[in-house]
């Protein structure tokens, strides 16, 4: 078995002994981000804000594992509010409008953010 940490430039930095993915046989499993911009290190005030920005932050991972949103199987999502569910879905689509990956969201407690996200994903080229 093959497994490559993966620590993405261009994607805000970890806050833990995390890497941001991890590559093993012919899949990307990225760990949960959240919609800090890696330009700024600000975190957008809108919900809508921060979920656009959270998928930006896992497509750069994706990118750099050799992978892409268009790639995803699975999503974990973590809400602080799920009455915003509906919201998060109008974004979601714009991210995966067709055939979208199979899909968890959860109400959590989240420290400063309102929404965190984590996904597993098909190497290109290893199907």
């Amino acid at each position: 078995m093959s497994r490559d940490a993966i620590t993405a430039s261009g994607a805000p930095e970890p806050v833990g002994p995390y890497s941001h993915a991890v590559v093993a046989n012919g899949f990307v499993y990225v760990s949960g981000q959240g919609p800090v911009n890696p330009e700024t290190g600000s975190t957008p005030d809108g919900f809508e804000d921060q979920v656009r920005q959270t998928f930006e932050n896992l497509g750069t991972i994706l990118e750099a594992a050799g992978s892409g949103l268009g790639d995803v199987v699975k999503v974990n999502a973590y809400l602080t509010d799920l009455t915003r569910f509906a919201r998060f879905n109008e974004v979601y689509r714009t991210f995966f409008a067709q055939d979208p990956p199979a899909r968890t969201t959860v109400g959590a407690d989240l420290l400063g953010i309102l929404v965190e996200v984590d996904c597993v994903a098909v190497v290109r080229g290893s199907g």
